[in-house]
């Protein structure tokens, strides 16, 4: 799995355990990787992809009453739900347009489909 997610353009480092079960992936500055790219290296080579967690850095964006994360580079876009209720900053549609990164939880799809959904803990910037 290494050498898969280490082929995979913007992959900076791939630290992985199997004893654990986990990949940890860092991109190199100004990537242009996308969540699918890194799923597909990962299950194309037989494992499969459970939650990732994630920092993410983007910008903030708010349409129809929904708060989405447009990734930097990849331009992938994800809807935006706290974690917890004390997750949720005061005014998140004051952060719409602004560059800020998110902390939190990417959660395992369905084979198939693509992650669409950031649970945040954080996010910070702005």
């Amino acid at each position: 799995m290494r050498v898969a997610l280490k082929s995979v353009n913007g992959v900076d480092s791939v630290d992985v355990s199997l004893n654990k079960g986990s990949a940890t992936v860092t991109l190199k500055p100004g990537n242009t990787v996308t969540i699918e790219q890194l799923q597909q290296a990962i299950t194309k080579n037989g494992f499969t992809t459970k939650q990732s967690t994630v920092a993410v850095m983007g910008t903030m964006l708010s349409q129809s009453g929904k708060v989405l994360l447009r990734v930097s580079g990849s331009n992938e876009q994800f809807d935006l739900v706290p974690q917890t209720p004390q997750a949720q900053p005061s005014d998140l549609n004051s952060l719409s347009g602004k560059t800020v990164t998110v902390e939190g939880i990417i959660p395992e799809v369905p084979k198939g489909k693509k992650p669409d959904t950031i649970q945040f803990h954080s996010i910070n910037g702005g």
